[in-house]
């Protein structure tokens, strides 16, 4: 009996003891008094189990057929499996054709004995943050080492960025590791598609950020620490960049990569994806779905996007500042560039030039701004890594994803030579100068002759 049902029975037992009348009891339960009365020789007749719905225990008219449920249950076993129910539920109605709801497949699933796909914890209370209130004001970027194809080929991470205001996926990177490369892969494609954005919003990578306490003379003249390769680029185009100081302050970007975990990975599956390239292939297509599904339009209409400078790609480079050899070339770990003659046939020797290395490897040498030449890369695949360069120019340790070996200490000073005899227990004579005070030596006769 439910709770609507459980005060009719009292109610009825007052009418029939006298205790009140019929217009009572059924204003009482919100009923017209033909309806009481009604309920008044059901339960007569059949006691309390008359004053029960007729329908209770009945299946529903407009249940589905067990045939349904069984294929149902039998694609979510087998060709979805791994789906959460929502997604199972969006799947079943864009694809099978089969409109259910997703209570109904949480139930099939909980009657099928099939675990949830996300184990669900107790909230924490945390101050929510407001998003940016225009597209392009704020972009999210962060990494995610995922097992994204489930052994079925080789492990990478995913590089994405997603917008503050809108939520929606603006890129994803596919690399082997979380390097600079990648971010500023990112980044080229973050231009080439959107624009330039007001800020950056990430963690402390190293990559990304300094995190060393280590200070140069130049830099404590300057006052500040050299930003790192990428942080020199965000700055000549004018992108400040945010670090979060802890995951849950950059929380929209890590619940985008719960739910690319959860749903991209069963998507790659239901596509039979195997190799980066095909997953590269198809990533467009999936980000469309994505997008579509999650995005949210921003609080004003005018956006925050800026057109990128042309020829943008000279700024997305790791800069060398380097000094011009007798031979007219310059080097950096891996390559040397032979230099152009200047003006008048003169020679480039003792002039410091800059060198940018692209994403594709290309080199750039340049003098106060001026292009002096280029240099293609010809030696296979190229990675975009921080080398070693001057104190003044870059911070090498801060670029690099692995450490560089560091070089042999040099070997300590000798000793002194008043330490060593001391040490070897030399004593001074008794009548040694250091042994007598200042003011008691007598003076000297040559020095009293001159006073007088």
């Amino acid at each position: 009996m439910s709770q609507k049902e459980a005060p009719r029975a009292g109610l009825i037992q007052a009418v029939l003891a006298g205790r009140a009348t019929n217009r009572e009891a059924a204003a009482s339960l919100r009923l017209s008094v033909r309806q009481f009365r009604r309920l008044r020789a059901r339960y007569r007749v059949a006691g309390v189990e008359g004053l029960l719905h007729g329908n209770r225990g009945r299946p529903s008219p407009r249940r589905q057929p067990e045939e349904m449920a069984k294929r149902i249950t039998d694609l979510m076993k087998e060709k979805y499996a791994g789906f959460n129910d929502q997604h199972l539920t969006e799947k079943l109605r864009a694809v099978e054709g089969i409109t259910v709801s997703r209570e109904r497949v949480r139930r099939l699933r909980l009657a099928a004995g099939l675990p949830a796909t996300r184990k669900r914890r107790a909230p924490k209370h945390r101050r929510r943050r407001e998003r940016a209130p225009r597209e392009g004001a704020l972009v999210l970027i962060d990494g995610s080492e995922h097992d994204w194809l489930e052994g079925r080929g080789p492990s990478f991470t995913l590089l994405g960025a997603i917008d503050d205001a809108t939520g929606r996926v603006l890129a994803l990177v596919v690399r082997t590791h979380e390097d600079l490369h990648g971010y500023v892969q990112l980044l080229d494609a973050l231009l080439h598609t959107q624009g330039m954005p007001l800020a950056l919003y990430g963690d402390r990578f190293g990559a990304l950020v300094r995190n060393d306490d280590h200070w140069s003379l130049e830099e404590q003249l300057a006052g500040r620490q050299d930003p790192t390769q990428f942080g020199r680029i965000l700055e000549e185009l004018g992108i400040r960049y945010i670090p979060a100081r802890s995951p849950q302050a950059k929380g929209r970007i890590e619940r985008a990569w719960g739910t690319l975990q959860d749903r991209l990975v069963s998507e790659m599956r239901l596509l039979g994806l195997r190799t980066v390239a095909e997953v590269v292939r198809h990533l467009p297509q999936l980000l469309a779905e994505h997008n579509a599904r999650f995005a949210q339009p921003a609080h004003e209409v005018e956006r925050a996007w800026r057109r990128p400078p042309r020829g943008y790609e000279r700024t997305l480079t790791c800069r060398y500042i380097r000094k011009v050899a007798r031979d007219n070339t310059v080097s950096v770990p891996g390559r040397w560039i032979q230099l152009p003659a200047r003006g008048r046939g003169r020679s480039w020797h003792g002039a410091a030039v800059e060198i940018r290395e692209g994403l594709d490897g290309t080199a750039y040498v340049l003098r106060a701004g001026q292009l002096i030449t280029t240099q293609p890369w010809t030696d296979g695949p190229f990675t975009l890594v921080g080398r070693s360069s001057s104190s003044r120019a870059l911070h090498k340790r801060c670029d690099s994803p692995t450490p560089r070996p560091q070089s042999r200490p040099a070997p300590p000073p000798p000793p002194p030579l008043w330490q060593g005899a001391r040490q070897r227990g030399h004593k001074p004579r008794p009548n040694h100068p250091w042994k007598q005070p200042y003011r008691s030596q007598p003076p000297s006769p040559v020095a009293a002759a001159g006073r007088t």
